[in-house]
């Protein structure tokens, strides 16, 4: 029998049952509450991003919401602060064609900056560190291995000119050295000068033989030193009326090697005009011009060039002379530019030196014909103040119209800037 108020087991069992049930109840709707309220609160700080982030305008700091709130680790906020940096792409096309236009004017600038100063001296007078190589007279030096099988064995070659005329004399020099430069034993078994082969029309003179020596004779300086000389004059020496390139080819050993090589000058039998030697100087227009005295037998464009150096001996200008000269008595002007002296201040008196000329023909091979030579010093010029020479640029037709077409692209491309003034330039790579 079961004791009145108490319940029975069944029912006790429901009523535990039923507890566990509503708290787990309890607990997912609350879950859900929470899980809501914060897709609420998300949306709502997106929104205020949004409001906040206009076109065009800087976006906040990645991670920060307007006010300084620590925005969510993860949503919208970053997206629309990329959208805010990002640029359409019509503004993207506007900026590139300004990076491009800005590198075309740094390019005009430079071209016409280059040219303004690669003209400011005349033609004819140009400072000599434009000019290394031509501020001596040529006498080529070279060596070249002595076989192409052997390269221990280098051959010296040497000649005092290029440029041969009536009766001067030109001469040959041939050594042999190690890879250090240190002489080795040489001989010159054959050699002859004949025309060059690729003259139109060579061989109709017949080839001349040659004899090097090494006893101290016939223009050799030292007796048995290894370099082997010879003399040649090719109007005496089968040559007398051949006007043109002359080769000279030796044959050379070393030991058991044994090689070839060639020499080349330029031959004209009777000069077709002559220095006088005389030199008159005059002061014209802020510059200091030389007249050299020439006496022209062929009439025509001739082209002369002579080295200045200062009082010390250093080379200071290469001067040049190409006008038409009518026959007789002449004048060669060599300018010395007054800017010129100003922008390299020369020690004075200057010293006019190696000049050398040619006339020009106008078809032909050769296509000069070549006057003897003025070597060494010239003439030396009085003392100038510097108060006597004008630093004006050179100026002719032609430079004018080059600067004013230079100046010309600079204008247009800036009137082309112009129309990008309103877009910002593309941010550095």
């Amino acid at each position: 029998m079961t004791p009145t108020g108490t319940p029975s087991a069944p029912r006790a069992r429901r009523a535990l049952w039923v507890i566990p049930s509503v708290l787990l109840l309890l607990l997912v709707l609350g879950g859900v509450g929470w899980w809501w309220l914060n897709r609420l609160g998300a949306a709502s700080i997106d929104r205020d991003a949004e409001a906040f982030v206009a076109p065009g305008a800087a976006a906040p700091a990645p991670g920060t919401a307007p006010g300084g709130r620590r925005a969510p680790s993860k949503g919208p906020v970053l997206g629309v602060a990329a959208q805010g940096q990002a640029r359409s792409p019509e503004a993207e096309r506007r900026a590139a064609e300004r990076q491009v236009w800005e590198q075309r004017l740094a390019r005009a600038k430079e071209t016409l900056a280059s040219y303004v100063k690669a003209t400011r001296y005349p033609p004819e007078s140009r400072p000599a560190s434009e000019h290394p190589d031509q501020m001596e007279l040529a006498e080529p030096e070279r060596t070249r291995p002595l076989s192409r099988d052997n390269s221990d064995v280098q051959l010296r070659l040497k000649q005092d000119r290029v440029f041969v005329v009536g009766d001067e004399v030109v001469h040959f020099f041939v050594g042999c050295e190690d890879a250090r430069r240190m002489p080795r034993p040489c001989q010159v078994v054959s050699a002859s000068a004949h025309e060059a082969e690729h003259v139109t029309g060579s061989g109709g003179v017949a080839p001349m033989p040659l004899a090097f020596s090494d006893d101290g004779t016939g223009g050799d300086a030292l007796s048995s030193d290894g370099t082997f000389t010879i003399r040649f004059q090719p109007s005496k020496q089968g040559f007398p009326m051949y006007s043109g390139t002359l080769r000279v080819d030796v044959q050379v050993r070393s030991g058991k090697t044994e090689g070839s090589a060639f020499f080349d000058i330029m031959y004209t039998p009777s000069p077709p005009a002559r220095f006088t030697g005389r030199v008159r100087e005059a002061l014209e227009q802020g510059s200091l011009q030389l007249y050299l005295g020439i006496r022209v037998q062929k009439a025509g464009r001739y082209v002369v060039a002579g080295r200045v150096d200062d009082e010390s001996g250093m080379p200071f200008a290469h001067v040049s002379f190409n006008e038409e000269l009518r026959q007789g008595e002449q004048e060669v002007k060599f300018t010395i530019a007054g800017n010129l002296v100003l922008d390299e201040v020369p020690t004075f008196p200057l010293k006019l030196r190696d000049v050398e000329g040619f006339l020009l023909k106008e078809r032909g091979d050769p296509d000069r014909e070549l006057m003897t030579s003025l070597r060494g010093y010239v003439h030396t010029t009085h003392d100038y103040p510097e108060s006597s020479f004008s630093n004006a640029e050179w100026q002719s037709e032609e430079r004018q119209r080059y600067l004013d077409e230079l100046n010309r692209d600079v204008h247009e491309i800036l009137m082309r800037l112009e129309t990008y003034a309103d877009t910002p330039a593309p941010p550095p790579p």
